[in-house]
């Protein structure tokens, strides 16, 4: 089944040229389904980019899926286009009495403040506290898992004496976990930050579960049972071509940044790198996304309520 987004929105002809059904809005109204409704709190400045990753990503399930783009009501982008902002995002204070299955926070570049200097903090705690209420699953993406540990387990970020940079080894944790589904027991996937959660903070709670982890750049992956949520400290849904882009920038700026590691092939920046986290990426979403639908209540204003289980 298609992802329902405007046909106005970029990613709508960007995913449809790579093959990903899509639906129109009047096309999915004629369809007598209740479709999964996802809301995408992006956070990151280059919006159009980051939302088409996590359309692609939503896309590739089975399932109709509604996707919702939302952003803080205090907090304009400076990097984007505000008619594209305008015209696409809503600001959360309109969409705080809806519910949905799903709900996606991103990343932010941000990660050198403390959480409380972030200028939108309060909304951020508001809108996490919104989930347990209004939302049956939460994904908290990078900075927005951190910030979620932080809110909910008074866990903080650490600062790196370098930034972890490329595509590094990860181990599956909990080869049994649903969202692992069809998991190898190695692979990579990029990293982009200055900032890391450490384990032992999370093993102190032993109502959180590890999943992914690293030797090199620690936690990876954590479930949240009790808040119904999953914190990815990484970036499964970037493009083959961001980590050389972030490299790129760094460069061109006189920035210190190290060659992404694991990422060009030979570490040679002058060849073309090489995605080998795609397939893992669609796994894990896949998975959240089914097994959101097996636990969500099919009447969605009992959501926050009650988890239904329709595995049978």
């Amino acid at each position: 089944m298609p992802i329902k987004i405007p046909a106005t929105l970029p990613a709508y002809s960007t995913l449809r040229a790579e093959g990903i059904m899509m639906m129109r809005e009047d096309q999915a109204e004629m369809q007598e389904i209740r479709p999964m409704r996802i809301a995408l709190l992006n956070l990151m400045p280059k919006k159009i980019e980051t939302e088409t990753q996590f359309a692609r990503l939503i896309a590739a399930s089975p399932l109709q899926v509604e996707l919702t783009l939302v952003r803080p009501t205090e907090h304009v982008s400076k990097t984007e286009s505000q008619a594209h902002i305008g015209a696409h995002y809503v600001p959360f204070q309109e969409i705080r009495h809806q519910k949905f299955d799903g709900l996606i926070i991103t990343g932010a570049p941000i990660e050198h403040l403390p959480y409380e200097e972030v200028t939108y903090w309060d909304e951020m705690q508001e809108i996490m506290e919104w989930s347990q209420t209004n939302v049956h699953s939460t994904f908290g993406v990078c900075w927005g898992g951190m910030a979620m540990l932080y809110h909910f387990w008074g866990i903080p970020k650490h600062m790196l004496d370098h930034k972890a940079f490329g595509c590094y080894p990860q181990k599956n944790l909990a080869p049994k976990s649903p969202f692992l589904r069809g998991f190898s027991d190695n692979f990579v996937i990029p990293v982009s930050r200055w900032t890391e959660i450490a384990e032992a903070d999370i093993r102190a709670q032993p109502e959180l579960v590890p999943l992914l982890g690293s030797d090199e750049t620690g936690s990876c992956l954590v479930e949240d049972p009790r808040h119904r949520a999953l914190y990815i400290f990484n970036h499964f849904e970037y493009d083959s071509d961001t980590l050389k882009h972030e490299y790129d920038r760094d460069v061109a700026k006189g920035t210190p940044i190290n060659v992404p590691m694991n990422y060009y092939p030979n570490d040679d920046p002058s060849k073309p790198p090489q995605n080998r986290w795609k397939s893992h990426a669609h796994l894990l979403y896949g998975n959240w996304i089914a097994e959101m639908y097996l636990t969500t209540p099919f009447d969605i204003d009992k959501i926050g309520t009650v988890v239904e289980d329709r595995r049978g």
